[in-house]
């Protein structure tokens, strides 16, 4: 038996009464593997790595960690289809299962495709409201499990065999154009065996971009096969981002409707997706699929490129573009229309993914070199009455899902707010330089509340953090649902105010009953003011708390606050806390669980 901590945030209201309770195996959420996209273990490098030599498709800095989407796995490390979630021992998924739980709809009969032996691929008419067209006309349709079938040689290749599949650069889209965007493909097998076909879009008309396999480099240990049209797993998007004269990766759209992005001078960290359904219910989480890719050929000085996508799976179509602007933040503008088959009652809207292993606030189980690691140290939010909320990310015991109700969200996303190395110490990882991802809502959401899911995990190569935005009310069949949002890959949240931001939780233990809380402070919103006027307000659920203290930090130039609370005959507390001046907020609201 185990227990899972739920609590709800109301907007302007604070924390409602924590509702704890145990489950037994049959009703514990079916939360498996989150991410899709890195397999059951996080560290699998991808086929397709680019030689550092050549300055129009390096793989980003920052050594193996950087290849295509995924790490180098550390040392000799071969991943295993290892189980993830609630329960590792029962709830045993692997990544192979899970693509095959992923239901999609065959796109063969809508979509054009190109033969083995043709030279050149049908090019069709496209508007600008052809994939939502087709989103449509699939919704309406019984669905179909996706297209898996793949040669022999390809069906059942181990790690190593498919990480020997590399793409060839000299033949990636638009190179011999010199465009300020190219396209990379990734062969499809090992863990990606579903179809995903992919299109080019010149001047109003759309035509298959065939697969080839002299577009690969292989194997001595991968057999022969037909040529075939086998369509590819993905593609990634090169740009100049960092030096004008090399084209590094972009953004990676692989694994079910997975896609990471980074800005200017970062590495890849969390995982954006398309849609998420059944997050953590009881019958299990829906995995859709991107099944189809449109990318608009880009003009000679374009700043952007726009992308469009299909997606679909046993519940819902959508269609999605995306328009993709690298930079110091890389900007996506996101446009989805969505068409459920069934009433969608656990939608997840925006969806992210991301790693906390341990950090200052959360190291008690941990005995390693490194002070933190983690892709991403928190939640930010900043909801529809103007509240700028920080929630400390943790790995705990037992699964925690947290509810942040709201109307109209100004954004929410997952930060990395901790930028020094010396937070790390890891020069393979570089936590340092993953990036934080931000939502923008563009016009009205509605009521809702921002989910997040915190699951605990024994090894950082698993993703175990969750978030999105899920509507109160389900999302109806048969029904055409049209959401716009931006995604800023980068900085701290976008466009919160000047508050001052909470940027280090540190955590620990004065005796047997009490904990110690240290929060660092920073911003603008604190410089110059009469150390005398500015006080801490902190309140703790069922404990008391003592030894409030509030001091300018000289080592960061920030503030400082600090306080004790007791945990005696306590397995949670939910604690909250902000700076003041006057009752005056000068920072956003701190909300943090300690659980036992």
């Amino acid at each position: 038996m185990s227990t899972i901590s739920r609590s709800t945030w109301s907007a302007g209201n604070g924390w409602s009464p924590q509702n704890h309770f145990t489950s037994s195996a049959a009703s514990r959420p079916q939360l498996r593997d989150i991410i899709a996209k890195r397999g059951a273990p996080r560290g699998c490098p991808l086929q397709g790595e680019n030689p550092r030599g050549d300055p129009r498709g390096r793989p980003l800095r920052g050594g193996s960690r950087l290849a295509g989407v995924f790490p180098h796995p550390r040392n000799s490390f071969k991943p295993k289809p290892l189980p993830f979630g609630f329960d590792r021992k029962s709830e045993s998924l692997n990544r192979r299962q899970i693509l095959r739980a992923s239901v999609a709809v065959s796109t063969a009969a809508i979509l054009p495709r190109v033969a083995a032996n043709e030279s050149a691929a049908p090019a069709v008419q496209f508007a600008p409201s052809y994939v939502r067209d087709l989103a449509r006309s699939l919704a309406s349709k019984p669905f179909e499990p996706p297209d898996e079938k793949l040669p022999d040689a390809l069906k059942d290749l181990n790690y190593d065999q498919y990480r020997s599949i590399r793409f060839l650069p000299e033949h990636a889209l638009w190179r011999s154009e010199k465009l300020p965007f190219e396209a990379q493909f990734f062969h499809r097998g090992f863990f990606y065996k579903s179809r995903v076909d992919l299109y080019e879009v010149t001047n109003g008309r759309a035509a298959a971009i065939r697969y080839r396999r002299d577009d690969f480099s292989f194997g001595k240990d991968i057999g022969q096969w037909p040529e075939l049209d086998l369509g590819f797993a993905g593609f990634r998007i090169h740009a100049p981002i960092n030096k004008p004269d090399y084209y590094d990766e972009v953004c990676v759209f692989l694994g079910a409707s997975y896609f990471r992005a980074v800005a200017k001078g970062e590495t890849y960290g969390l995982s954006a997706r398309g849609l998420s359904i059944d997050t953590g219910e009881t019958k299990g989480e829906e995995f859709p699929l991107f099944k189809a890719f449109w990318l608009e050929k880009p003009a000679p000085n374009a700043t952007s490129l726009v992308i469009h996508a299909l997606l679909d799976s046993k519940s819902a179509a959508a269609s999605y573009r995306f328009t993709i602007r690298p930079g110091e933040t890389t900007v996506f503008d996101v446009e989805t229309s969505l068409y459920p088959r069934v009433d969608l009652d656990h939608g997840g809207l925006a969806p992210m993914t991301s790693m906390f292993f341990f950090g200052p606030n959360d190291r008690k189980d941990f005995d390693d070199f490194r002070p933190a690691v983690h892709d991403s140290d928190g939640l930010a939010i900043y909801n529809g009455k103007g509240e700028q909320l920080w929630r400390p990310l943790s790995n705990p015991h037992d699964l925690q899902v947290s509810t942040f109700a709201d109307l109209n969200p100004r954004g929410f996303g997952l930060m990395q707010r901790e930028k020094a190395f010396s937070a790390y110490w890891d020069l393979e990882s570089r936590f340092e330089h993953r990036p934080s991802l931000w939502v923008e809502p563009i016009g009205d959401w509605g009521e809702g509340s921002v989910v997040l899911f915190e699951i605990p995990t024994k090894e950082e190569i698993h993703d175990n953090i969750a978030t999105f935005w899920r509507p109160k009310q389900p999302i109806a069949a048969k029904s055409e649902h049209n959401f716009t949002y931006r995604l800023h890959w980068g900085g701290d949240a976008q466009k919160t105010g000047a508050l001052a931001r909470f940027t280090r939780t540190g955590i620990g233990s004065r005796g047997d009953d009490r904990k110690l809380v240290v929060l660092e402070l920073s911003g603008d919103k604190l410089k110059g003011l009469d150390p005398n006027s500015i006080t801490g307000q902190v309140t703790a659920e069922k404990s008391e708390v003592v030894n409030l203290v509030t001091q300018p930090n000289p080592e960061t130039g920030g503030w400082r606050l600090s306080f004790q609370f007791s945990v005696k005959g306590q397995t949670s507390v939910e604690l909250r806390a902000v700076l003041v001046q006057n009752d005056t907020p000068l920072s956003e609201v701190w909300i943090y669980r300690w659980t036992a």
